[in-house]
């Protein structure tokens, strides 16, 4: 079976699933319902978990994961898909192809955008910079300076997508690398104040692109007993960022995490998990309003 057979296999009929409706904010009018799907720490699982007698047999799996979205993509016109990072590294399918299978996957799922986990640099610079021509969508960090690597140029600190009516400003953070990754595979990628940075750009997206919302994709981690930056207390700190899909610490997060920011607005905190056993999924309805509407069940369990 060849990949593109692989992953446009399995059966949409037999998901069974409830997606929830979770409207958060307002599009206000002249502007569509919009669904934003969500993945974090999938580490290269192609396939679903062994049946086992695990306690994740049978989840998970990119054919099925592929089903789902399409299924989604055809009964929602608006749909942004994106990832927080750590795609590589957990299977001996990162092993034997170095990442390319995932990126290929994902690019025929048609991800919009991801940002970069520290397992993403596993196979040092060389083999991220290797792989990212069979990534169809960009990659997003705006706290990382690749100045003098590879990698400069190759990843932008955030990028704007028009769905319908509504603009939508993305933007990356990523955890420190020193201390997770050895440094002759990061090599000269410095890192910066993710919360700085992203503030930075947050404001040049809501009040100089005129985005209706701003989504973080995060690779800090949910939250921790150190004062490390998580995202809990980069939330607290922040401003202009209405949602943090995170990552890194697979935390099932399945109804999201309301934080009070810096300026008294509410954002939003969602984390898939791991290894892709889990979509999330959440919807901005038109006529909704943020301080009303409270959002329900996020994740969809791919089984």
């Amino acid at each position: 079976m060849n990949r593109r057979d692989f992953i446009l296999s399995g059966s949409k009929a037999a998901m069974g699933l409830a997606l929830a409706s979770s409207p958060l904010i307002s599009v206000g009018k002249n502007r569509s319902s919009l669904s934003i799907l969500f993945t974090n720490d999938w580490h290269s699982r192609i396939e679903p978990f062994p049946m086992d007698e695990g306690r994740y047999q049978g989840l998970g799996g990119a054919s099925k994961r592929a089903a789902l979205i399409e299924r989604i993509r055809q009964e929602n016109k608006h749909v942004l898909l994106l990832d927080s990072g750590d795609i590589f590294q957990g299977t001996p399918y990162f092993n034997f192809f170095g990442g390319k299978l995932e990126f290929e996957l994902m690019s025929q799922m048609k991800y919009d955008a991801a940002t970069l986990g520290n397992h993403d640099f596993d196979n040092g610079i060389d083999g991220l910079v290797r792989q990212m021509p069979f990534a169809s969508f960009p990659f997003l960090n705006c706290n990382y300076g690749f100045e003098g690597t590879k990698l400069d140029g190759k990843v932008l600190p955030y990028k704007v997508f028009k769905k319908g009516g509504t603009r939508v400003g993305v933007l990356g953070v990523g955890i420190e690398l020193t201390g997770l990754v050895s440094k002759k595979l990061f090599g000269n990628v410095q890192y910066k104040d993710p919360i700085q940075h992203a503030n930075d750009v947050a404001d040049h997206l809501k009040n100089k692109l005129k985005c209706d919302l701003v989504i973080c994709l995060s690779h800090l981690g949910f939250e921790y007993k150190t004062d490390k930056v998580s995202d809990i207390t980069f939330a607290k700190q922040s401003a202009n960022i209405d949602l943090i899909l995170g990552g890194h610490t697979h935390t099932f997060i399945e109804r999201p995490i309301e934080v009070i920011n810096k300026r008294s607005k509410v954002v939003n905190i969602l984390q898939t998990g791991w290894a892709g056993i889990n979509l999330g999924k959440i919807d901005y309805e038109a006529d909704s309003y943020f301080e009303d509407q409270k959002a329900q069940n996020c994740m969809v369990k791919i089984s």
